[in-house]
């Protein structure tokens, strides 16, 4: 019986050139569809909007976007929703400081409460935020009509209550983005301060604050680019009042229902722009940080 004839060996030379290209093939194929599948659907869903409705604003030329945005009512709605969005802002950098550094740094009853409370703006309809406050502060409820009628403070159908609105909604946004830049703050830097005599704000001022002023600023930014756009809170307590109330995205809305898509258009290309340039610049001031 004649021995068989094994097959003669492969190139080692050659696997050892191929082999690698081949495993590195397999493993850049997924990667490679994980980036297009990312890409088409960023695409899809954000790009091609904002280009459609970026096209829609100026089918008339710069000079009809213009006049639909400095419109009175236009240019109105628009300030107002600037001015209201930004006292939200400086409040709620304030309050959400001191909320956070309360939740990380002590110890007290219902603690793990109010840290869930926090994510509830999140997770409940905007819609159903506006219903809270016109039923706490509504003029017919005993809280509304008192403010109104004792010192003169309307809160629903009026600015108060666009704030307290949008401070309901953004106020997760500052606390989240401070407790773990504090959960991670090596507190050796504040016990060296106590030793050598300096006092708890002192301590704060000039130890602590320094680390959480860019956190505390970048979830401010981000806060200020959600409550530009605020719609189901603000449609409920404002009261689509012109010059008093009426906010862009309100106003947007009645462009819509009147048929008038190139107004509507136009406002919503001036909201966009703004919360894309503070998330921008929200996004660089996150890039320095983790840079420093």
């Amino acid at each position: 019986m004649r021995p068989t004839k094994q097959a003669p060996p492969i190139d080692k030379r050659l696997m050892e050139k191929v082999g690698p290209r081949l495993k590195t093939k397999k493993a850049l194929s997924p990667e490679l569809g994980l980036r297009v599948l990312s890409f088409v659907f960023i695409l899809v869903m954000i790009v091609i909007p904002m280009i459609v409705i970026l096209q829609d604003a100026f089918r008339e030329g710069f000079n009809e976007f213009w006049h639909q945005v400095s419109l009175p009512q236009a240019a109105s709605a628009i300030v107002l929703t600037l001015w209201t969005s930004a006292l939200m802002t400086a409040v709620n950098a304030i309050m959400g400081l001191a909320t956070a550094f309360v939740l990380v740094r002590y110890e007290f009853p219902g603690k793990r409460l109010l840290n869930a409370i926090i994510d509830l703006p999140l997770a409940i309809p905007t819609l159903v935020t506006g219903v809270m406050l016109v039923i706490l502060y509504g003029p017919q409820q005993v809280l509304g009509a008192f403010l109104k009628e004792r010192i003169g403070f309307e809160v629903i159908f009026a600015p108060p209550g666009i704030v307290l609105a949008l401070l309901f909604i953004t106020f997760p946004f500052v606390v989240r983005t401070i407790q773990p830049v504090l959960l991670e703050l090596d507190q050796a830097q504040e016990h060296a301060a106590a030793t050598l005599g300096a006092r708890g704000w002192t301590i704060f001022r000039r130890v602590i604050f320094p680390a959480l002023a860019l956190p505390t600023l970048s979830g401010s930014l981000l806060s200020f680019a959600r409550a530009v756009g605020e719609f189901g809170a603000v449609v409920i307590v404002a009261g689509n009042i012109p010059f008093k109330s009426q906010t862009a995205a309100v106003y947007v809305l009645g462009a819509v229902e009147s048929e008038n898509r190139l107004a509507a258009s136009a406002i919503s290309v001036v909201l966009i722009t703004v919360s894309l340039a503070v998330i921008l610049f929200t996004n660089r001031v996150l890039a320095r940080r983790r840079g420093a």
